[in-house]
């Protein structure tokens, strides 16, 4: 039989799927930007652009999921 999960594991996998998250997200902006010939400034931009943007919806989608989970942080 499988054993369920451990703390560790879930929390290792949690972190790679939001890390993988906020890369795709931080990629997505510079790669359309690519379409209209940018400077690399223009693409600094969408890049740093990207990123904050990511990083809101990472903390967003964790303070979510939270709040399905029986965690210490569990919202009320």
């Amino acid at each position: 039989m499988v054993e369920p999960m451990s703390r560790e594991e879930r929390d290792a996998g949690n972190r790679k799927v939001k890390v993988g998250f906020l890369l795709l997200v931080t990629v997505s902006p510079p790669l359309i930007t690519l379409l209209g010939d940018p400077t690399p400034a223009q693409l600094a931009v969408a890049t740093g652009g990207g990123f904050l943007l990511g990083l809101l919806l990472v903390w967003y989608l964790s303070r979510l999921a939270s709040e399905f989970t029986d965690g210490s942080r569990r919202l009320r």
